[in-house]
């Protein structure tokens, strides 16, 4: 989005045909589409407000305060979706089987929700499992003879057959948090020591504790080799679940060490992996994905790509937390590597509408700077969103382990204004602010339709005029709320 000097939005609008009578010849295609318009805020969510839009031909340039120009599209969007992972299940378990039905169908369900149907899930443990471990606890175990998902049966896999059952058609990819700890140079789990001393005391001695910068891997051959046939494993495991896997990352966060399952990679070490982990991949038609990257240094990823043996094997890129400083410049270096928004950030456990706001700013600037992919991180947490390691998050539903009651959280009703209405293979495409209208972003689905999703950040409600395919809609949002308009 831009906000032209008026000579050169003018050119602009020309171009699009305004003036020039071929704007009504481009919305004759469009003319039988019905309208939608929705909105949520704090105190109302997912509200249709649809009769209430009026439509009216563009003549000029001032009749509008956005122009949106579908005839220029960037990426391509493949989907919207969350992170499995157990305390996500074990919240689900405690409603109602009907209760639990209704909220799966509410996320997963094509055209019903939030749509979900681009989802991760954790190789072994993360923050949100109940406690640590790895599909492989057996020191020594190069060859992966006792490698197994037993624990993954009684919490994960569940969480995602129920989920599929919902939507047989998603799409799943995987990261590991930490490898087995016997991989690791402090033989531990996690990296870091709690942060603060009320936080649970996870073990690790303080002469183990790892730094950003580090490889907490070790990078001998031999380590490294067991490391990609655990990947190659896990694929395996799971496809004898029904369960197909369609991509991986090394590893998530490189760059931080925690308290909880975590471990730092240098690019050096990384590059050193990925070629061992793209040989076990690549014949099982499995994707290897970058990341995740969450600092805002594109050159972290520059320097494992300029590796001719690792940039061979990576297709694409995920980023979250401060990463999405990043990812412009790496798509627009690299405009043939997805980008995957990988994870959302999580929030203080208070999911309130405070927070949904940020929500729609992080959706807004990791779609403007090129993401194809937008991930939120915990589906569900019980009430508070504590993690095993003391953590308080955010979740798209709470769940009162004590009621068997489940709440749709504000940061949900936010990013169902853009899943439910923008489907895989849309593309997102320009727009033009004449009025200071530019918290915004757009998209023209697979169908034609185009969407429009907006904020209005003041305490008013605000009129918004926007002109598509040669006509203005004119919309209301109300005070401190999301907008969708599909035309």
């Amino acid at each position: 989005m831009t906000s032209p000097h008026r000579r050169q939005l003018l050119t602009a609008a020309m171009a699009s045909g305004i003036g020039l009578g071929l704007g009504m010849r481009q919305a004759s295609a469009a003319v039988s589409r019905g309208v939608q318009f929705t909105t949520s805020s704090e105190s109302q969510s997912f509200v249709d407000r649809s009769a209430d839009v009026s439509r009216t031909p563009l003549a000029s340039y001032f009749d509008m305060d956005v122009l949106v120009r579908d005839d220029i599209a960037f990426q391509t969007v493949r989907g919207f979706g969350g992170c499995f992972n157990e305390l996500g299940w074990v919240a689900l378990s405690a409603l109602p089987a009907s209760e639990r039905t209704g909220v799966l169908r509410e996320l997963f369900a094509p055209d019903v929700g939030a749509s979900f149907g681009f989802c991760r899930l954790p190789i072994g443990a993360t923050d949100l499992s109940r406690s640590a471990y790895s599909l492989n606890d057996t020191p020594g175990d190069f060859a992966m003879e006792h490698f197994s998902i037993a624990r993954d049966r009684e919490m994960l896999i569940p969480f995602l057959k129920a989920a599929l059952g919902q939507r047989p058609d998603m799409q799943l990819w995987a990261s590991p948090w930490s490898p087995p700890a016997w991989m690791k140079a402090n033989g531990h789990y996690a990296c870091a020591r709690p942060y603060l001393p009320s936080l649970p005391d996870n073990g690790l001695p303080a002469d183990k504790v790892c730094h950003e910068g580090e490889n907490a891997m070790l990078l001998d051959d031999r380590h490294l080799e067991a490391y990609a046939l655990y990947f190659r494993r896990f694929i395996e495991a799971y496809r004898a679940e029904g369960l197909r896997i369609g991509a991986v990352m090394p590893q998530n966060e490189f760059n931080s060490a925690q308290p909880f399952p975590s471990c730092t990679w240098t690019p050096e070490g990384l590059a050193k992996f990925i070629p061992k982990l793209g040989r076990q991949m690549q014949p099982l038609g499995v994707d290897l994905i970058f990341g995740t990257l969450e600092r805002g240094d594109d050159g972290l990823f520059e320097k494992v790509y300029a590796d001719p043996e690792a940039r061979k094997y990576i297709k694409g890129i995920g980023a979250q937390w401060a990463g999405r400083r990043a990812i412009s410049f790496l798509h627009h270096a690299h405009p043939d590597l997805p980008i995957y928004q990988s994870e959302q950030e999580c929030g203080d456990g208070a999911n309130d509408w405070r927070f949904a706001r940020y929500s729609f700013s992080l959706m807004k600037d990791f779609f403007l700077a090129g993401a194809e992919v937008y991930d939120y991180w915990n589906l569900a947490t019980p009430t508070g969103g504590l993690s095993s390691w003391g953590w308080a998050q955010n979740a798209l539903v709470s769940v009162d382990l004590k009621t068997g009651t489940a709440r749709l959280n504000p940061d949900y009703h936010v990013l169902k204004q853009f899943s439910h209405f923008i489907k895989p293979g849309a593309r997102r495409v320009d727009t033009l602010s004449i009025n200071g209208t530019e918290d915004l972003v757009a998209f023209r689905n697979p169908d034609g339709g185009l969407v429009v999703v907006f904020r209005n950040a003041g305490a008013r409600p605000q009129a918004i005029r926007v002109a598509a395919r040669g006509e203005v809609y004119v919309v209301t949002a109300p005070a401190d709320s999301i907008a969708t308009l599909v035309v």
